[in-house]
C-alpha cells in the first residue's frame, strides 16, 4: 500500500535555466516512484530550456504545471506540488517547513552565483538559503563547460558551506548505449546522495561482491 501524503518523506527539488533538464525531469520520475512527495520550482529560463530541449509543453503558471505534471508522472494526488517563484508562503520558504534534503538540477551558473551569496531573490534562492542556513542537505547539479574561476569559487564556498557539488558529467565505465542511460548515470548519483535505493546504476564493485572470487 502506497504511504499517505502525510507520511512521505518530501524532497525539495528545484529546475533551473541551464541546458540538461533532462536530469532534473528524470530525478523527479524516480523520487515519485520512489513514493517520495515532491516539492517542485521552475524557474522561468527552466521553462525556455524545458520547450527548447524536449517535446513537453509545459503550463507557464505553477498551479497548471502541476496538474499538467501530476498526470504526466502519473502521480498520487498531493504527491508533486508545485510553487511559483514568489509564493513565500510555501514550505519550502522556511525552515520550520522545508524538507529535509534539496536538489537544485539542472542549476544554472546564475543559480548557483546566487545561491553561494544568499541572494534570495525568488522562492528556488529562499529555498536553498534555507537549507544552507538550516545545515539541511543540498546538493546542486551545474551543467556548463567550461568553468570560470567565478563559477569555481562559487562551488568551493557552497561546498565548504556543506553542500555537494555534483557536475552533469556523465561516466562510461558502464558503456552506456542510449542518451537515457547517460541521464541516468547522473540521477543515480543523486539519488545516492540522498539515500534512495535505485537501480539505475550499479555501485562500483557490487559485482565482485555478488560474484565469485577472482583468483
Amino acid at each position: 500500500m502506497a504511504a499517505t501524503e502525510q507520511k512521505r518523506e518530501a524532497v525539495t527539488v528545484a529546475i533551473t535555466g541551464a541546458s540538461g533538464v533532462q536530469y532534473g525531469l528524470r530525478l523527479i520520475q524516480c523520487l515519485l516512484a520512489a513514493d517520495k512527495q515532491v516539492l517542485l520550482m521552475v524557474s522561468r529560463a527552466a521553462q525556455v530550456v524545458i520547450a527548447t530541449e524536449t517535446d513537453l509543453q509545459l503550463p507557464g503558471q505553477a498551479a497548471e504545471q502541476e496538474r499538467f505534471l501530476t498526470g504526466y508522472y502519473n502521480a498520487e494526488p498531493g504527491q508533486l506540488k508545485v510553487f511559483g517563484r514568489e509564493q513565500w508562503m510555501a514550505p519550502v520558504a522556511s525552515g520550520s517547513g522545508a524538507p529535509s534534503k534539496m536538489v537544485v538540477c539542472p542549476c544554472s551558473t546564475g543559480s548557483l552565483s546566487a545561491i553561494a551569496t544568499g541572494a534570495s531573490n525568488n522562492l528556488i534562492e529562499r529555498a536553498a538559503d534555507v537549507a544552507l542556513k538550516e545545515r539541511r542537505q543540498l546538493i546542486l547539479v551545474p551543467r556548463e563547460a567550461p568553468y570560470s574561476e567565478i563559477h569555481l569559487e562559487h562551488m568551493l564556498k557552497l561546498t565548504r558551506m556543506g553542500a555537494v557539488v555534483i557536475p552533469a558529467s556523465p561516466g562510461f565505465y558502464q558503456r552506456p548505449q542510449t542518451v537515457e542511460e547517460m541521464v541516468d548515470f547522473i540521477v543515480a548519483r543523486i539519488l545516492n546522495q540522498l539515500d534512495i535505493p535505485q537501480d539505475l546504476l550499479p555501485r562500483w564493485g557490487d559485482q565482485l561482491l555478488q560474484g565469485p572470487a577472482q583468483s
